[in-house]
């Protein structure tokens, strides 16, 4: 079993699984199509344990089988005849320059190392670096929109506007409590909301985002929280996008540009 007893590679795999499937799913940009592929992960490493590297963190080993099953089937893309964000995000995921993305995804929302990259992708860490620049370059200049900050601490909300004002987005405005979140999204529907999860009034981020989504109908949402894995447990509702605090801005803007490229419609500037 490759050096590793049944409970300790259970207890391993179990510990990354959530950060897995945050990362599945912002690459694909769908849950659904992102726990596919966690599962298929998970199945490999069931029916071939040597696939699962012991001279590496379990993190590492983990998401090195992810990649090696994802670049085998093509990292598809394909043509749809279909309208809606689904439709439209694989149009614009076929422009990207092949593993510019997840070399990105992996650096600043994962928070690899470029050597780790490198490893995960089975690329030189030039090529990791080389990756991660690019897809910086591509994701920042693919679409603009509008964003909803939903987020009660003041200087955490004027550090998110900042960043994603320098990004080239426009803030529809900043709200501390659901009921102010629900009436922000009233008078400008947002193209996306970043979200904190607990608010001022101990109303829920998470609930306002429900509430607006409903009435206003599919974007893409980031939330941020101190405690991600209580987003991942595979129960539920799920967001796609998830932030962890104490952020970084390199995380703030990768997870933006993503969600905003998964959300290009005609109402976006592309």
């Amino acid at each position: 079993m490759n050096g590793q007893t049944n409970d300790t590679l259970t207890d391993d795999i179990g510990a990354n699984l959530p950060y897995l499937r945050r990362y599945a799913r912002a690459l694909t940009g769908q849950r659904t199509t992102g726990d596919n592929y966690a599962l298929a992960t998970l199945e490999a490493i069931l029916g071939d344990r040597t696939l699962y590297q012991n001279d590496v963190s379990p993190k590492v080993a983990l998401f090195q089988v992810f990649h090696a099953i994802w670049s085998s089937s093509g990292m598809p893309v394909k043509e749809s005849g279909e309208d809606g964000l689904a439709a439209k995000a694989q149009k614009h995921l076929r422009s990207l320059t092949s593993n510019t993305r997840e070399a990105l995804l992996l650096h600043t929302i994962e928070e690899f190392s470029v050597k780790e990259v490198a490893h995960v992708m089975q690329v030189s860490e030039q090529e990791a670096q080389s990756n991660i620049n690019k897809g910086v370059e591509e994701m920042n200049s693919s679409v603009s929109g509008k964003v909803m900050i939903i987020e009660d601490e003041a200087i955490i909300a004027m550090d998110l506007e900042s960043i994603v004002a320098e990004m080239g987005h426009r803030i529809s405005g900043v709200a501390r409590t659901e009921t102010a979140a629900l009436d922000l999204a009233a008078k400008e529907e947002p193209d996306l909301i970043l979200s904190d999860i607990q608010l001022a009034d101990n109303s829920s981020g998470i609930d306002a985002v429900g509430q607006i989504l409903e009435q206003h109908g599919e974007r893409p949402v980031i939330f941020i929280t101190a405690f991600p894995e209580r987003l991942l447990t595979g129960e539920g509702s799920e967001p796609a996008f998830l932030i962890s605090k104490p952020y970084s801005e390199s995380q703030v803007r990768s997870a933006v540009s993503q969600a905003m490229f998964f959300a290009s419609t005609e109402t976006l500037t592309e």
